[in-house]
């Protein structure tokens, strides 16, 4: 595999396909441009989802997050181009990204998109004593 950016997302097949699980990855130091000034965005990636048959390859995730480092972006519309990415690379059941932007001009944005795959029924949440 290539240590160069790269908008290729690799897969592997979920090792417990029958059960829902979540996984979760923070991308602490995702950057891209703003698509006004030129200037440097910062932000945490959070991603939760609950696979299908596909898992996302971490390696292959972290040059994919670095392929926007030099890509102008509005904070709402590269938020839901990487949900659009990976669900298209997983099919998960389920996914949420949670984009936390660091400050631009004294006011933080936070953008959360989801995707749900509409065959799929959420496990009912236990609440323990």
């Amino acid at each position: 595999m290539t240590t160069q950016p790269s908008k290729d997302l690799e897969t592997f097949d979920n090792p417990q396909p029958g059960r829902d699980y979540t996984i979760r990855i923070d991308v602490p130091e995702f950057t891209c441009l703003c698509p006004k000034t030129g200037q440097p965005d910062f932000a945490t990636i959070q991603i939760e989802y609950v696979p299908g048959a596909l898992c996302v390859e971490l390696k292959a995730l972290k040059l994919y997050m670095w392929a926007f480092r030099d890509q102008g972006a509005f904070h709402e519309a590269v938020t839901n181009e990487i949900l659009d990415d990976i669900v298209k690379a997983t099919a998960p059941n389920f996914m949420r990204i949670r984009a936390e932007f660091n400050v631009r001009g004294g006011i933080y944005t936070t953008v959360v998109v989801e995707h749900r795959n509409p065959d799929w029924q959420a496990p009912e949440l236990v609440t323990l004593p």
